[in-house]
C-alpha cells in the first residue's frame, strides 16, 4: 500500500511548499463550520461554563495559544474567559501516562473537570488521536458539547464530535496552519459577540 504522503518527503523548493499551502483557505464550508463552533463556545461562556482544549505536539501548542487567547486576550479589553488547555500540567500528564496510558491523559482530566454545558475541543490533525477521541467520548458522558478540530477527512474523532472543522487533506503541518487561522477567528467572533452582544462574565 503506497504512503498518500510520500510525495512529499523529497526534496523540495520555496515555490513548491508555497503551492501546498495555496488555496488552503478557500473552501466555503469553513465558514459555516466556525460559526457553529462560535455559537457553541458563546453560549456555554454565557452561562458561566468554560472551554476545554485538547492535542498533541503541534496541536497541544494550538491548543494552549487558543486557551491563552480567551482566558488572556485576543484584541479586545476584557474580563478573562473561562478556558484551559489539558496539556500544561506536566504532573498530571506523567501521573496519568504512567498510571492509566498515554491514551487517558485528556479523558481523565475531562472526567475530573468537564461539566454539562461545558465546550471540550480536540485538536487532532490525522482525526485519529486515540486520546483525543476518548476525551471527546468522555466530554459526552459529561454532557459537554464537543468540538473537533481535525483534517484528513475527519477521522473516528468525527463520530464523537457535535461539530467540526474539518481542515484539508496534507501533512500536519498544513492542516495546523488552517486550524490556527480557524481558530484565530473563532477566538475573535467569540471576543467581539461577547464583547458588543452581550454575555461577558
Amino acid at each position: 500500500m503506497s504512503d498518500p504522503m510520500a510525495r512529499y518527503h523529497g526534496r523540495r523548493d520555496f515555490a513548491e511548499l508555497l503551492a501546498d499551502r495555496r488555496g488552503f483557505l478557500d473552501p466555503p464550508r469553513y465558514r459555516e463550520q466556525v460559526e457553529a463552533i462560535v455559537d457553541a463556545v458563546v453560549a456555554a461562556l454565557r452561562a458561566g461554563k468554560k472551554v476545554l482544549w485538547c492535542g498533541n505536539g503541534g496541536s497541544a501548542a494550538e491548543a494552549q495559544h487558543m486557551a491563552a487567547e480567551l482566558s488572556g486576550r485576543y484584541l479586545r479589553e476584557r474580563p478573562g474567559l473561562n478556558s484551559e488547555a489539558l496539556s500544561v500540567n506536566s504532573s498530571t500528564l506523567t501521573c496519568v501516562g504512567n498510571d492509566y496510558g498515554y491514551d487517558f491523559v485528556f479523558s481523565r482530566q475531562v472526567e475530573a473537570f468537564a461539566q454539562p454545558g461545558d465546550v471540550v475541543i480536540g485538536m487532532t490533525t490525522s482525526g485519529t488521536s486515540r486520546n483525543v477521541v476518548l476525551a471527546l467520548e468522555a466530554a459526552k458522558r459529561r454532557g459537554a458539547v464537543t468540538v473537533a478540530f481535525t483534517g484528513n477527512g475527519g477521522g473516528t474523532v468525527l463520530e464523537h464530535a457535535d461539530l467540526a472543522l474539518v481542515g484539508p487533506d496534507g501533512y500536519a503541518a498544513i492542516v495546523q496552519e488552517v486550524h490556527q487561522v480557524m481558530a484565530h477567528i473563532v477566538c475573535d467572533l467569540v471576543e467581539q459577540r461577547l464583547i458588543f452582544e452581550g454575555g461577558l462574565p
